[in-house]
């Protein structure tokens, strides 16, 4: 399924993240096995324990809600945080990647889903909520872009103008303050169920669990 799932991303200059929540070792082994390094987890304490077990080679992004006090445990070594969605979670990364002499690539995590249990940042306050961040000059944070989560529903048309509507904040953003900035570049949407979806919409990175991994342990 890994194979097909990458030739559907070429066309689109799309990377996958094989969210590997709730996997064992053994499962993640397999697939990096066959080629792939970028690996998702929602969870810091799920993280920590499979980290030192597997190749050090591995693109670890941390795709879930994450809180202030688990930040450090990560700082060392994560590739990316796609879930930021405050302003005191953002200090705490470039607080903790600058102990680390690090610069961590982060999403801003948008709530375009109309269902209410959903983090992220409202969409009409993603303006005041970036030139705040920007006004803090924090050194060691990266923002590479942005990430989004689609209302979990069946109907295509609304889960389209939901991942379109992350594309045009994208799109706004880039403009507006990141004209300038190659390295903010990143639209993280599209899960197992909506992906191909997302991908016409623009998504440049796929957060894909159960198709590669199966169902949920």
């Amino acid at each position: 399924m890994i194979a097909q799932i990458l030739q559907e991303l070429k066309p689109f200059n799309a990377r996958l993240v094989a969210v590997s929540k709730t996997k064992p070792v053994g499962d993640i082994r397999k697939i990096y096995d066959l080629g792939q390094r970028i690996f998702g987890e929602n969870r810091v304490q799920e993280l920590m324990a499979k980290v030192d077990l597997l190749p050090e080679d591995i693109e670890w992004h941390l795709i879930g809600h994450l809180q202030r006090n688990k930040v450090k445990y990560i700082a060392p070594f994560i590739g990316m945080i796609h879930s930021v969605d405050s302003l005191e979670l953002a200090k705490e990364i470039n607080k903790q990647a600058a102990r680390n002499d690090r610069r961590i690539p982060v999403l801003l995590q948008i709530r375009i889903a109309e269902e209410e249990t959903k983090f992220g940042i409202e969409t009409n306050k993603i303006d005041q909520f970036v030139e705040e961040m920007l006004a803090k000059n924090w050194h060691h944070l990266e923002i590479a872009g942005v990430m989004g989560m689609a209302s979990f529903v069946d109907d295509e048309k609304q889960i389209s103008a939901e991942f379109n509507r992350l594309k045009e904040i994208f799109d706004h953003l880039k403009s507006r303050y990141f004209e300038e900035e190659t390295s903010f570049r990143e639209i993280s949407m599209g899960m197992s169920g909506d992906y191909q979806i997302a991908l016409q919409q623009g998504s440049t990175m796929v957060r894909i669990g159960s198709l590669i991994f199966g169902a949920r342990n």
